[in-house]
């Protein structure tokens, strides 16, 4: 691992033209949205705070000025309760904002890049490494060196290659 002189949250406000986020883990329900996660559990309406986020202003800014922001998410159903909130509540709100989602399903089949880490990669150049706890806490993020940029590459590229967009497999599979 290496350093930027940015941190993950500068990133997002001075990247030029992509963000791309690969997600591999089922459960982050204690990294941000926590009271929104209770209240889905609950069957309450969302918050208003989470409905409009700083994430959100960020999306809508960065998509707006023709940035591009996208992820896949590795998974496999059955939807673990937390993937229900994240799908059926985050995923609809920030693509309202103009975040781009797609979904490479495991399930039944061998996962395609199953050493992939979750990582965030900018312009195409700089990757930042999502670290979570078991309980799904974000601990922070690693910048990998230079030299890695392929290996990072090669998982986006399989992980779209593999992947559906996120309205297409959300309509075959909404739990």
């Amino acid at each position: 691992m290496t350093s930027s002189s940015r941190t993950l949250s500068q990133w997002f406000d001075e990247f030029e033209t992509e963000a791309f986020r690969l997600e591999t883990l089922d459960d982050y329900s204690q990294s941000g949205g926590v009271e929104a996660y209770h209240a889905f559990l609950a069957c309450e309406p969302q918050p208003e705070a989470y409905k409009s986020s700083g994430w959100l202003d960020t999306v809508r800014i960065s998509t707006q000025s023709g940035k591009r922001m996208y992820r896949v998410h590795i998974l496999s159903r059955p939807l673990t309760p937390y993937l229900g909130f994240e799908l059926g509540w985050g995923y609809q709100r920030n693509a309202e904002a103009g975040e781009e989602f797609f979904i490479l399903d495991v399930t039944g089949q061998d996962n395609p890049i199953p050493n992939a880490p979750d990582f965030w990669m900018f312009d195409n150049h700089t990757i930042g490494v999502m670290n979570y706890d078991a309980h799904g806490k974000y601990l922070g993020a690693d910048f990998v060196a230079p030299d890695r940029l392929p290996e990072f590459s090669q998982y986006r590229d399989i992980a779209l290659a593999h992947a559906e967009p996120f309205t297409d497999w959300w309509a075959k599979h909404n739990e």
